[in-house]
């Protein structure tokens, strides 16, 4: 399949990316009666509460969530994005699948039961994906050029991410090239010089590959030409 590419250019993104990612999770639900959803931490969960307003009755409490990436940090801190997502205090879904969870006290471990569970739960795979974007072109904790962008498998844990902190887990990238969207917030200048990038498709960034990206921003169409 050719990887598709839609750009949505609005004064308002989380309420642009919330009003696809609602679409696609409620056709998704209408389907099969469940929807397998992946969420980053950071701006992009200012999403979320746009999305629980325009999805269905109900549609919400038949989400299977896990996330696209985690920090190897208790929950209760402020790095955990599972611990950033609690914080908005929105309603619970179906199920909950953390890539770190509390009781997780060695990656190798964390990796080995996520992998269990994903295919237990999730069968493996996911309906949707909703994704931030860094100002390096990262997504989840997957960084250009570095050799996590290689693993196999479900998840893989980053011993020593270029950002903060160091220890992390994040979904494998063919994880998420078989996701049939990623619906991705692209918000504020800083992410300009990312965002070209992403449209030219440059090769060894983690977006080029996906098969369906659809990005809602607030930058204007110079982010697609050069300086």
């Amino acid at each position: 399949m050719t990887p598709t590419l839609e750009i949505v250019r609005t004064s308002q993104p989380s309420e642009a990316a919330a009003e696809r990612l609602a679409r696609a999770i409620a056709r998704v639900d209408a389907q099969r009666g469940a929807c397998r959803l992946a969420i980053p931490g950071g701006s992009a969960l200012a999403v979320l509460p746009h999305v629980l307003k325009d999805l269905p009755q109900g549609t919400w409490s038949r989400v299977q969530l896990t996330w696209v990436d985690e920090r190897c940090v208790p929950v209760s801190e402020p790095d955990s994005n599972r611990g950033a997502y609690l914080r908005l205090g929105l309603p619970p879904p179906r199920g909950v699948l953390p890539l770190w969870a509390d009781d997780d006290d060695d990656p190798v471990r964390a990796v080995e039961r996520f992998g269990r569970e994903f295919v237990r739960s999730f069968a493996g795979a996911l309906d949707v994906a909703l994704l931030g974007l860094g100002e390096d072109g990262h997504v989840a904790s997957l960084f250009p050029g570095h050799a996590a962008l290689q693993a196999a498998g479900a998840a893989v844990f980053v011993a020593d991410s270029p950002k903060p902190p160091p220890r992390r887990m994040s979904l494998t990238l063919p994880v998420l090239r078989a996701t049939p969207l990623a619906v991705m917030m692209a918000a504020g200048a800083g992410k300009r010089a990312a965002l070209r990038r992403v449209i030219r498709r440059e090769a060894g960034l983690p977006t080029t590959a996906l098969a369906y990206l659809v990005i809602a921003t607030d930058i204007d169409s110079e982010g697609e030409s050069d300086e």
